[in-house]
């Protein structure tokens, strides 16, 4: 009979993964609830930290409705951002097939105060926003073929893997966060398109849903923070040597290149 794995095995499973570069199955029959699914987010977060890793901002994922209602959730996830995962602006990142890496396009907020009410209000929330810029994140899956529900994805830290953020930062008065149009190329073509009205129907309700939950979570938003509000159009998997440029109408474009193949 085959034993029941604890929280602990899973997320030793989906570290080895992560460092074998070879997904391994579904996690989803050996978690039961959302809570145990956060529950082995935090242990690998744990485990980075205490491997020197520092822990630089969050991620919001699942923004788009019909994502959710694909996975049958009703709201967003979150994963932790730390600093090995910082990309330079047109910076290069290594390409390994089996971290099954994709590219989306975003608006990251960069706080300039603390968000730690679990009951802040967006008024709270407008007031700790520094500034504004494009990013690509590159998510990438310890599944194999991307073959989530939402605890795989939660348990797998909401599926992270890379940012960059892009040199041209903004403050919020006079930003269109909601009709800014986004395109992003790979190299000459137009792969994914989207404002962002995409990302809960604001990036700004996106914040201000994950500074309520990481407040209750013990795990406060901070000053100097980066929040990656949540993808503004479809994502688009990475091949080797390909180059993606995000552009959003009014605050500027980021861009990010894939080596070839180990």
């Amino acid at each position: 009979m085959k034993m029941a794995m604890t929280l602990d095995d899973i997320a030793r499973a989906l570290r080895e993964a992560d460092a074998r570069g070879a997904p391994i199955l579904p996690v989803r029959d050996e978690i039961a609830t959302a809570e145990d699914a956060y529950a082995v987010q935090e242990i690998n977060t744990q485990h980075r930290l205490a491997a020197g890793g520092r822990l630089v901002g969050r991620k919001i994922g699942l923004t788009n409705p019909a994502v959710q209602r694909q996975l049958g959730v009703d709201q967003p996830d979150y994963g932790m951002l730390f600093a090995d995962m910082d990309v330079p602006h047109d910076g290069e990142i290594p390409f390994v097939a089996g971290a099954q890496m994709k590219a989306e396009a975003e608006l990251a907020f960069i706080l300039g105060r603390p968000l730690a009410a679990p009951d802040c209000t967006m008024a709270e929330v407008i007031r700790a926003v520094e500034y504004v810029v494009p990013s690509l994140e590159i998510v990438g899956s310890r599944i194999a073929n991307w073959d989530i529900r939402f605890v795989d994805t939660v348990a797998d830290n909401a599926s992270s893997a890379f940012f960059t953020l892009g040199p041209s930062a903004r403050r919020l008065d006079g930003a269109d966060l909601l009709d800014c149009r986004m395109q992003m190329r790979c190299g000459d073509q137009v792969v994914s398109e989207g404002s962002g009205r995409a990302c809960l129907g604001s990036p700004l309700n996106a914040l201000l849903w994950l500074a309520r939950v990481m407040a209750r979570a013990g795990r406060p938003l901070g000053e100097g923070d980066v929040v990656l509000s949540g993808a503004l159009g479809s994502m688009v998997a990475a091949t080797p040597g390909a180059r993606f440029v995000a552009e959003i109408e009014g605050f500027g474009e980021t861009a990010v290149t894939f080596g070839e193949a180990e």
